[in-house]
């Protein structure tokens, strides 16, 4: 008997050109996995997976800045009293105290009160809302922003709670240089200014020098 599939004519037929097929949008998918990222995609999200700085650690270092102003406040007000300065280094350095109804440099101390001291509380309170959601999204080897933020929040919080106890902020450290008979002073200025200034400064190193994480893509399921 004679095998009728050899002597088709379609099976002797070649096959069609294959035409390209682009890859579609859900290229990359694979089945099973569906609400994982397509292969490719642009990164979306921080690692979940990542470790979150510690908490106890920022908020024992802003409340050792807070203390430590409150406390030195304390003592510059019962040790000078208004017009007393204490010299430390003669024609360099002593403890004056200041009542600063301004900012930095004294700047809005011509205003009014109710003005000045709205501004300023707004201001603050803008500060530490940025320095809290800045931490939260910081990575524990960012060493000098997580020194930096806390030192930032406590000298912030020391500057407002004056301002709301007294309309001023209380400033008793005082630098000068004497020559020829003229004083030269650097403004006066406490410890809540030290430490926003140091935060500040660790601040800039970290957006300078720190090598932040790269992102994944976002996961779904």
């Amino acid at each position: 008997m004679t095998d009728s599939t050899n002597d088709s004519p379609v099976a002797d037929r070649p096959a069609p050109p294959q035409t390209p097929v682009e890859p579609g949008p859900h290229a990359g998918l694979v089945e099973g996995n569906r609400l994982t990222a397509p292969a490719g995609a642009a990164s979306t999200a921080l690692d979940p997976t990542a470790p979150v700085p510690s908490r106890i650690f920022f908020g024992t270092i802003a409340t050792l800045s807070l203390v430590a102003d409150l406390w030195t406040k304390a003592w510059a007000e019962k040790r000078l009293g208004d017009f007393s300065t204490l010299e430390v280094v003669k024609n360099y350095f002593s403890f004056s105290l200041a009542k600063n109804r301004g900012g930095a440099w004294g700047v809005f101390q011509n205003q009014r009160e109710d003005y000045r001291r709205a501004f300023f509380l707004l201001v603050s309170g803008l500060a530490i809302l940025f320095i809290a959601g800045m931490y939260r999204r910081s990575y524990p080897h960012q060493t000098a922003l997580k020194w930096g933020l806390p030192l930032v929040l406590g000298g912030a919080l020391g500057n407002a709670f004056d301002r709301i106890r007294y309309g001023y902020v209380i400033d008793f450290v005082d630098f000068y240089i004497i020559r020829n008979g003229q004083t030269h002073h650097w403004p006066t200025f406490n410890i809540a200014d030290v430490c926003i200034c140091v935060g500040v400064v660790l601040m800039a190193i970290d957006m300078l020098f720190t090598k932040k994480p790269g992102f994944v893509p976002a996961k779904f399921a």
